[in-house]
């Protein structure tokens, strides 16, 4: 039988984990990583240093300011390599691709540089590196180096005898020894996250505001392949299965009417099978009406929506105020919001009375179907509402639903027509 033994407390794995920081590769590569910047963000303030003097030196001429600007921006955008490549050996610091655009020699790319603000937060990091970087490899090298010095004080001590320093000192070493390594993990971090902040070629806002213009470009390029797909769908289907269907429902009763001598049981097949045949061309002919309607492509939405209206079961007064077309797949949007609104007003509200408007206000369509039915609409249970909400938004547009008990219920929806 196996006794699971008890984890020791955290205070007793400290003494642990602080001796442990002596030997942890994370302790040495900090290290590494605060000496290295000592040595680059000295020489990189100098020269940053050097520069802004001369351009100070001779503010009288455009020229010199300006050569020492473009060198300014050269040397901080070498400097920004070199340090990114520092953090990322040692620290491991991961960063973010680059969505900026690259960089050209002329007037206008130059002066984007120049008034970017990645450009002037990379040159503060490099101002900031100059002297913080000094300051921490030395705070770092020093701790490293005294530590030994003052455990090693009683042996140096030895000759003209120990004393109580000699004990204080060695102590004073051993704890200094053991906050080494902490205090040089500490130093790197505020470094790193220095770099995170200022060294960024783009900020996570930024990234953010790329994945959104990209997921939104995908989508609307998921849409018109969608929308092209059932255009090719409707081709088909009218091109082919229609035509057979339309000749077969023809030869059909042809033979109704001409085969008068056939028995009554063949007469009752042959009538059945040509009602059936006229049935199936009815039925194929919404579905392709409803994949993509013909007059929608060739007229526009206000045809569209007239025989949309024309076909419905129950009186729809219809209004559409549109001073020019829109884009397609918005009045694609349109038409099927409208026509399954008006479908679910006929099967399902019981309703007497239906109307639509559409009236495009600027760079927005906007809709609205109402109906005298019972109310209690909700787009969450069913009858197609949630897919038209999907639709709608599809194409970053609003959609409302209001339906109380009793009546009346309301569709709006505006659909943006900004290109």
């Amino acid at each position: 039988m196996d006794i699971a033994m008890p984890q020791a407390l955290p205070w007793r794995r400290a003494p642990r984990v602080i001796v442990r920081g002596l030997w942890d590769g994370r302790t040495w590569l900090a290290l590494v990583h605060l000496v290295t910047g000592s040595v680059i963000g000295t020489l990189g303030g100098i020269v940053i240093g050097v520069l802004f003097a001369t351009a100070a030196a001779g503010f009288v001429t455009l020229v010199i300011p300006a050569i020492a600007l473009a060198a300014t921006l050269l040397v901080s955008a070498a400097l920004t390599v070199v340090q990114r490549a520092r953090h990322t050996a040692y620290l491991g610091i991961v960063w973010p691709k680059d969505q900026s655009a690259p960089v050209t020699f002329t007037p206008r790319s130059l002066i984007g540089v120049v008034g970017s603000a990645k450009t002037w937060r990379q040159f503060s990091y490099h101002v900031i590196a100059g002297v913080y970087g000094f300051i921490a490899g030395m705070i770092a090298l020093t701790v490293w180096t005294i530590a030994p010095a003052m455990i090693a004080s009683p042996v140096f001590g030895l000759a003209s005898g120990l004393e109580a320093r000699h004990l204080g000192m060695f102590l004073g070493g051993v704890i200094l020894l053991l906050a080494a390594p902490w205090i040089t993990r500490g130093l790197s971090e505020l470094d790193a996250l220095f770099a995170r902040q200022l060294l960024v070629g783009t900020t996570r806002a930024q990234v953010l505001e790329a994945r959104v213009t990209n997921l939104t470009e995908s989508r609307h390029s998921t849409v018109d392949a969608a929308d092209a797909e059932r255009r090719r769908i409707e081709r088909n289907l009218h091109d082919g299965a229609q035509q057979r269907l339309t000749s077969l429902a023809m030869n059909l009763g042809i033979a109704r009417a001409t085969l008068t001598d056939l028995p009554d049981d063949g007469k009752r097949a042959l009538a059945d099978a040509h009602e059936e045949a006229k049935q199936v061309l009815t039925d194929l002919r919404d579905l392709v009406r409803g994949l993509h309607p013909a007059v929608l492509e060739d007229r526009g939405l206000d045809a569209a929506l007239s025989a949309v209206a024309a076909r419905s079961p129950i009186p729809v007064r219809l209004k559409v105020d549109m001073e020019r077309r829109v884009a397609r797949d918005v009045e694609a949007v349109a038409y099927f919001v409208i026509s399954e609104a008006l479908t679910n007003t006929a099967r399902h509200s019981g309703a007497e009375h239906a109307a639509v408007e559409v009236t495009l206000e600027g760079e927005t369509l906007r809709l609205r179907v109402i109906d005298d039915g019972r109310g209690g609409a909700d787009a969450e249970n069913g009858t197609g509402l949630k897919g038209l909400s999907d639709r709608v938004k599809s194409i970053d547009g609003t959609f409302k639903l209001t339906s109380p008990l009793g009546g009346p219920t309301t569709i709006e929806a505006e659909l943006p027509c900004a290109s």
